[in-house]
């Protein structure tokens, strides 16, 4: 635990979006368990996002928040493009599992930075940007959470 209740309700906030346990039921990587890369790659209509998309979407938006709150440089996550990714690419088991392992990691990178935060860091507004740290670290567990809806949707539609 850190020495601010502010850093460790955000912390917890990204954490029950993403893999703990919450009172709103399911996270956004507990519906993802069981799902193959055949379910992931659905669409309900030829230009709607599948449920693969959705999942690099929102592992780009963690680098996002946390670029911005670091100041890093762009360039830095693994996909080239920003945004939406075109998914599959190559439709396989294994490319399902690496895109797996691309959200957890950017989760963790974005833990670690909310980690090294002093508590004085959450009321400042990175250059560049209308929010606050904590509005964007808020935001990106709003995030994980608006497409985890979307996510359960696409899993149950899905063939």
């Amino acid at each position: 635990m850190s020495a601010s209740p502010r850093l460790d309700d955000l912390r917890k906030q990204l954490e029950a979006a993403y893999r703990r346990r919450a009172w709103h039921g399911s996270n956004l990587r507990g519906l993802l368990r069981g799902v193959d890369a055949r379910r992931a790659a659905f669409r309900t209509q030829p230009r709607r996002h599948n449920l693969w998309e959705l999942i690099v979407h929102c592992a780009y938006w963690k680098y996002a928040v946390r670029r911005q709150i670091s100041g890093e440089r762009r360039g830095g996550f693994p996909l080239k493009g920003s945004n939406w990714f075109k998914r599959p690419v190559e439709p396989t088991e294994a490319a399902w599992r690496a895109d797996l392992r691309l959200l957890d990691r950017e989760h963790e990178r974005l833990m670690d930075l909310l980690s090294s935060l002093p508590a004085g860091a959450l009321d400042r507004k990175p250059a560049g940007s209308r929010f606050t740290v904590a509005e964007l670290l808020a935001g990106a567990a709003a995030h994980d959470l608006y497409h985890a809806g979307q996510v359960a949707l696409l899993k149950r539609l899905a063939p």
